[in-house]
């Protein structure tokens, strides 16, 4: 299966696509769409929806991984998340693309095996499971946690209901 995972931000939103069998993880493409504080709003939405756009048309993702919007301290900053999870999520409906959505707890859990790692954790062990040197920027390598985080879950998920 062909995963695009996609972390959110409006200045760097990153995006990574592996594939996987839920065990192992192959490495495609990763990197980051970044736009400026300078232009306007619906501007740097409408980069952000076209590069990702762009990403699944050309890599072919079988189903999209997005991070759930946590809380953030700055209802600002959160509200500008939740604009661009919209984004990502209309970029995935329009592609015809079914959606996982995953809350940083439940990626680094997958990812790290503790939902309180930090970053550079989980940095480590994206490049672990996908033998890389350490994946720059953060963006895209949380993007790519994301993703393997959707092939974990969807694995043990399919083992679940295999046994039912």
């Amino acid at each position: 299966m062909r995963v695009l995972g996609i972390d959110c931000g409006c200045e760097k939103t990153g995006f990574g696509v592996v594939d996987t069998d839920g065990r192992t993880h192959r490495f495609i493409s990763a990197g980051v769409i970044r736009t400026s504080t300078a232009d306007p709003l619906a501007k740097r939405l409408a980069r952000i929806h076209d590069e990702l756009s762009s990403a699944m048309r050309l890599y072919q993702p079988e189903v999209v991984a997005i991070e759930e919007v946590f809380h953030a301290a700055n209802v600002k900053t959160a509200l500008k998340l939740a604009h661009v999870r919209g984004i990502a999520l209309l970029a995935a409906a329009q592609a015809g693309l079914p959606v996982g959505e995953y809350s940083p707890l439940e990626i680094k859990t997958s990812v790290v095996g503790y939902g309180r790692a930090e970053k550079h954790q989980v940095q480590t062990m994206v490049a672990s499971l996908l033998s890389l040197v350490k994946p720059e920027p953060e963006d895209a390598s949380d993007a790519l946690a994301v993703a393997i985080c959707h092939a974990t879950t969807s694995m043990i998920t399919a083992r679940v209901a295999g046994k039912r």
